[in-house]
C-alpha cells in the first residue's frame, strides 16, 4: 500500500491553479448519459472517482475517453441499466447514476455505494423521491431494482426532509426527460448543483431555480450534447489555503470560484490570516501565529460551513492561539480523524456532535492511516506543519479528490513524497 512521507516545518508560498470539482464532475458524466450527442467536459480533475464514473459509463454502453483533463463522453449506444456491485462500491456518488438511467432507459439495477464511511448515508430519500415520479422499486437480494413501467417518469412535486445534495441530483437526472413538471421542494443549494443544472440547460433542458430552496424542472423529450467547463474544487482551494494557513507562508490560488468559497474564508478570515480576493484569484498570507475562531463552527447545507471543510479547518487550527469549538450537523462520524491529530500532539475532546480543539504550541510527526478523503487530508496539513516526519498510509482516498496531491505541495515548497 502506498503512502505519503512528509517532513514538517517549511513555510509554504507559491501560485497554485486549482483544479476542477471532483463534486460537479462526477454527476455531470452521469448526466452525460442522458444526452444523444457528444459531450466535452473540460477541466475536468483527473481522480480515482473520475475514472471509475468513466468505467461506470462504458459498462452502459457510452463511449468515455479522458485525458489531460477533458473527458470526452458519446452516449449513444448507452443501453444497458445495471451497474455490477465492484463498480458501485468503488465511490459513494455512484448512486446518481440511476436516476441518469432511468432518465435513460427507464430500468436500472444498482447496489449500495461505496466511498468514504462517514456513517449512515440512507438513500430512502432517493427511492422515495424517484417512487413519486413512477419507479417501480424492488429490494433483490441487496440489489436495488428500479423501473418505470410507462418508460418514461412522471413529473412530480417533492418535498425533501432534507436539502440532500445527492437526492436533488438523481430527482434532476430522472426530471430532465420526464413527462410533465417536477418541483423539488427544500432541494440542496451547492454550487455543484447549480453547475449539474447549468450543463443540462446548456443540453437543452429546462430548469430554473437551482441555487435556491426550490427546483422547478420541466422535461424535454432530447437532450443535445455540449461542450461545457467544470467549476473549480472549492474544498480543493479551502484545503491549500488550511494548508497553507497552518504551516505558515502565502499562496495565490487561481482559477477559482471565490463567490462559492465566502462560507469557508469567511471563517478563516478570524484566524488572523490576510485574505484578499478577486473574482478568480484568492491570496492568502500567514504570518503571526493563528487565533482560535471564537464563534462555534457548524457545518451546515449551502450556503452553510461546508462538512467537507470541517476536518481540513480544525487541522489548521489544532495549533492555533486558543479554543475552538466545531458542531458536527451532517454525517455521524465525520471526527474519525481527530485519532490521529491527537497523536501528533493535538488536544482535542469530542462529545458527540462536538469538538473542541485547544491549541497547542505545536504537532510533532506520527504514524497515521487516513479513513476517509478529508479526514486524510487534514492529516497531511497537520503534518506539514509538526515538527519531524508523518507517514501517513490510506492516501487511495486522498487520490479520489486531490489531483497530484504531493506535486501540488511540492510545488508550494513542503516536504512530500509518494512511497
Amino acid at each position: 500500500m502506498q503512502k505519503f512521507t512528509i517532513i514538517g516545518g517549511n513555510r509554504l508560498s507559491g501560485e497554485m491553479f486549482l483544479q476542477g470539482s471532483k463534486n460537479s464532475a462526477l454527476p455531470i458524466m452521469a448526466a452525460a448519459m442522458l444526452t444523444d450527442g457528444q459531450c466535452v467536459l473540460k477541466n475536468c480533475p483527473a481522480l480515482t472517482d473520475v475514472y471509475s464514473a468513466s468505467r461506470i459509463l462504458n459498462c452502459l454502453g457510452c463511449k468515455c475517453h479522458f485525458s489531460s483533463n477533458c473527458a470526452v463522453i458519446d452516449a449513444s449506444g448507452a443501453d444497458r441499466g445495471e451497474i455490477p456491485e465492484n463498480l458501485m462500491r468503488e465511490m459513494r456518488s455512484s448512486i446518481m447514476f440511476m436516476g441518469a438511467i432511468l432518465g435513460r432507459i427507464g430500468e436500472c439495477i444498482v447496489s449500495v455505494p461505496g466511498g468514504c464511511e462517514l456513517g449512515p448515508r440512507p438513500i430512502d430519500m432517493h427511492l422515495a423521491a424517484l417512487s413519486r415520479m413512477g419507479a417501480e422499486i424492488f429490494d433483490c437480494g441487496g440489489r436495488i431494482r428500479c423501473r418505470i413501467p410507462s418508460e418514461r417518469a412522471k413529473g412530480a412535486r417533492i418535498s425533501l426532509s432534507f436539502p440532500s445534495v445527492g437526492a436533488t441530483e438523481n430527482i434532476i437526472l430522472c426530471a430532465v426527460k420526464a413527462e410533465g413538471e417536477t418541483i423539488i421542494h427544500n432541494a440542496a443549494r451547492e454550487p455543484e448543483i447549480c453547475d449539474l443544472c447549468g450543463f443540462l440547460r446548456a443540453c437543452g433542458a429546462n430548469i430554473k431555480g437551482d441555487g435556491e430552496s426550490s427546483i422547478i424542472i420541466n422535461g424535454v423529450t432530447r437532450l443535445n450534447g455540449c461542450e461545457y467547463t467544470i467549476m473549480p474544487d472549492r474544498i480543493a482551494g479551502a484545503t491549500y489555503l488550511a494548508m497553507t494557513a497552518a504551516a505558515g507562508g502565502e499562496i495565490i490560488l487561481k482559477n477559482t470560484c471565490t463567490a462559492e468559497m465566502e462560507p469557508f474564508i469567511s471563517v478563516l478570515e478570524h484566524t488572523g490570516c490576510g485574505i484578499y480576493t478577486s473574482d478568480n484569484k484568492i491570496y492568502l498570507r500567514r504570518g503571526q501565529r493563528l487565533k482560535a475562531v471564537r464563534d462555534r463552527i457548524r457545518t451546515m447545507p449551502h450556503p452553510g460551513f461546508p462538512t467537507d471543510a470541517q476536518a481540513i479547518l480544525m487541522a489548521a487550527l489544532v495549533t492555533a492561539d486558543g479554543t475552538s469549538v466545531f458542531e458536527e450537523n451532517i454525517f455521524d462520524c465525520r471526527y474519525r480523524h481527530t485519532d490521529a491529530l491527537i497523536k501528533m500532539g493535538a488536544d482535542i475532546q469530542v462529545m458527540g456532535k462536538a469538538a473542541v480543539v485547544r491549541g497547542v504550541p505545536k504537532l510533532h510527526g506520527a504514524d497515521v492511516e487516513a479513513t476517509d478523503l478529508r479526514g486524510g487530508a487534514a492529516m497531511a496539513v497537520a503534518a506539514l506543519a509538526a515538527d519531524g516526519v508523518t507517514h501517513l498510509g490510506g492516501i487511495s482516498h486522498i487520490d479520489r479528490g486531490y489531483e497530484k496531491f504531493e506535486e501540488a505541495v511540492v510545488s508550494l515548497g513542503g516536504n512530500i513524497r509518494r512511497e
